[in-house]
């Protein structure tokens, strides 16, 4: 029996792995009017990929289909980058071309179009793992910028051309002059990628939205307005069933109006844009005062409000009446409750807009609006429920007071970040330590009733609840308190400035990696890593910071290479650093490479002699991080931080593909596979 079996409809309804290669698609500029259309294929581990050529009688090639199109010309034949490995297929009896991992395939063209314009077509492709083999088929679209228009002297053109005519030449024999004058204008394009940041846990970011949902219904702003919602859905002698229907219409119609936040920060960010709001010092200082500004607010200091015209004219929809009035409801309670929801929903779209995933907003904004609208569409279902909810009173402002303490301390994270990025040293690890210590004190005395605000009620005694949140907030501090003295605090290793920045440490630091005696039969360095002034290795560990010098070096003592692409202000690179790294079966494993640690956001600007011109846009990078940044994109095709990857001392991957945050096992595993075990 053949091995091709057409699976492609059992996958798609079963949904078994139905879609084993992701595409991604960039313009690479050439000189003149030429340009590189880049399809980059991330391949399943599972699975191969067929090349664009081999005998007829054999599987199906890889295939670029184009659309009809006069805005430009194909140049020659696709080129796979790496070359296919090739093998005899025992199915078809012939040599057949293979990939697997990631591969890139590149179309050369011409552009004839002095507007812009874009390219699309289909990729018509077979994949295969070991058992059977199915066709797929993918669409892509290129958006590229016209040729400009071809500045140049008349009186030089008809001096060419009167030259040409009197030797009896063809006028036309002047039209490769004209090429040669536009072969000096760059062309500019536009680069679309579509491939997802596979470290970004986006299950812990939509279970945080949950919480904060559900944690907004607990505020003075909202809880008091349960009961007079559930009125609306039970006046007018509504039946029971229209009063549920209007509940659940109700509950997601704000999981709606929240979500459209999401879709909004989804559709303006890229990968360049998150990296601007997670490193540039006006985007953290503006999400800082922001941050300081709702807590201010949620201390009593003032209220923070939208426009009343807008809540009104939505407020005379409602009245109306009918299902559709459950839909102007919800945007009436999102517009009032703003004062408590906005710090909420502003923290969630802020950390969404620093990642890269595009799911990351909408997902996260909708499970928020979601979880704030559930409890009105369960009380519309059974209100014999508000009998036995809370009754409205001072310990919703309270709850307001707990958040605001809350607020500020994760405000400190965006100067933290500041601090790091530009290297100005205003924070050590004791003092950031420290202002959390008073931030969490203060919050457990408030909490006993010993510090109040100006809309708070006398605590006459501590409940049962209140004395859990005064007992978990004081552990808290006591947690936080050996980090003055150099602890490692893994709880909050991802909030927490690094382990360099501690001054005063009682812990004496061990050094595991490259840099040891003679005696453990481990070679050192090959001298001083350039940056290491500038850049640290937790735990001890040694390596290098520049990834030529690096290689270089991994050359000289023939070791493999532990490649570590992350940046300032990422917090999966912190968790991993402390949770994992420190591991010391990963040590020992670490000790066996040579780390080179890359940043990919860092702005110390680098000397002309080394300035990169990138291949994806034909831009100068001038920085060690715009450098790197450029380097993993074109390498490994993603911009996912933390991203590890496996070389040999010559840079050849000694793995299928790297791998982002993952837990300790699969680290562990991941490291034991580059050594062959």
């Amino acid at each position: 029996m053949k091995k091709i079996v057409v699976l492609s409809l059992i996958f798609a309804t079963l949904g078994l792995n139905a879609n084993p290669v992701k595409w991604s698609y960039s313009v690479n500029p050439l000189e003149g009017s030429k340009a590189e259309l880049v399809f980059s294929a991330s391949i399943d581990p599972s699975y191969q990929l067929y090349g664009t050529e081999f005998p007829s009688g054999g599987p199906r090639p890889t295939e670029f289909i184009f659309d009809d199109s006069k805005t430009f010309k194909k140049i020659g034949k696709v080129k796979e980058n790496p070359a296919p490995k090739i093998k005899f297929d025992q199915d078809f009896g012939i040599n057949v071309a293979v990939h697997s991992g990631n591969v890139r395939f590149i179309q050369t063209i011409e552009i004839l179009s002095e507007k812009d314009f874009t390219i699309s077509g289909t990729i018509d492709y077979m994949v295969c793992d070991e058992n059977s083999c199915f066709p797929q088929d993918a669409d892509f679209k290129f958006s590229v910028k016209g040729r400009p228009q071809t500045p140049f002297n008349t009186d030089v053109l008809d001096k060419q051309i009167a030259s040409k005519v009197s030797s009896d030449d063809e006028i036309t024999d002047v039209i490769p002059d004209l090429a040669d004058m536009e072969e000096k204008i760059a062309v500019a394009a536009t680069t679309t990628d579509n491939s997802e940041s596979s470290s970004e846990n986006i299950w812990w970011f939509i279970l945080l939205a949950l919480g904060a949902g559900f944690a907004c219904i607990l505020t003075p702003c909202v809880f008091p307005m349960i009961p007079l919602t559930i009125s609306f859905f039970m006046s007018g002698g509504a039946k029971r069933s229209e009063s549920i229907l209007k509940g659940v219409i109700f509950g997601f119609s704000i999981a709606v109006i929240y979500g459209l936040l999401g879709v909004i920060v989804a559709i303006t960010k890229s990968p360049e844009l998150a990296n601007v709001l997670s490193t540039h010092w006006i985007a953290n200082l503006i999400f800082f005062a922001l941050f300081v500004a709702f807590a201010c607010s949620f201390f009593g200091l003032f209220e923070i409000k939208l426009p009343t015209g807008l809540s009104n004219k939505l407020d005379a929809k409602a009245d109306k009446g009918g299902l559709i009035a459950a839909f102007f409801m919800a945007a009436v309670l999102t517009l009032v409750s703003f004062s408590c929801t906005g710090p909420f929903a502003a923290a969630l779209l802020v950390e969404a807009a620093m990642g890269t995933s595009v799911l990351k907003p909408i997902l996260g904004m909708f499970a928020f609006g979601f979880a704030f609208g559930l409890p009105f569409m369960i009380l519309s279902m059974s209100p014999a429920l508000m009998k036995k909810m809370p009754k409205s009173g001072g310990w919703l402002n309270s709850v307001k007071v707990v958040f605001a303490f809350i607020l500020l301390a994760f405000a400190m994270t965006f100067l933290l970040t500041i601090d790091t990025v530009y290297n100005l040293h205003l924070f050590t690890r004791e003092v950031y330590i420290g202002i959390w210590i008073v931030i969490f004190s203060l919050m457990g005395f408030y909490l006993l009733g010993k510090i109040k605000f100006s809309y708070d009620s006398d605590v006459k005694h501590l409940g049962v609840f209140r004395l859990f949140l005064v007992i978990a907030t004081f552990s808290f501090v006591m947690y936080l308190i050996p980090g003055l003295f150099g602890a490692s605090l893994k709880m909050i290793s991802s909030l927490k400035p690094p382990m360099s920045a501690q001054q005063f440490n009682l812990q004496k630091p061990i050094v595991y990696a490259s840099v040891t005696s003679e005696e453990t039969g481990i070679s050192k360095l090959c001298g001083t890593p350039k940056w290491s002034d500038k850049f640290q290795l937790p735990h001890g560990l040694q390596g290098y910071f520049d990834f030529e010098e690096g290689m270089a070096c991994a050359r000289q003592l023939g070791k493999p290479v532990f490649l570590d692409f992350t940046g300032h202000g990422c917090k999966n690179c912190k968790e991993m650093e402390a949770n994992v790294w420190g591991d010391p079966e990963v040590l020992e494993l670490l000790n066996q490479y040579l780390i080179i640690v890359l940043n990919t956001n860092d702005r110390t600007a680098l000397p002309e002699s080394e300035w990169v011109t990138s291949k994806l846009d034909g831009k100068v990078k001038k920085t060690i991080g715009k450098v790197n940044y450029s380097l993993q994109m074109e390498r490994f095709n993603t911009n996912a931080l933390p991203y590890y990857v496996i070389l040999d001392s010559e840079g050849n991957p000694l793995t299928e593909k790297g791998i982002g945050a993952v837990s300790k096992k699969e680290f562990i595993a991941f490291l034991k596979k580059g050594l062959g075990r």
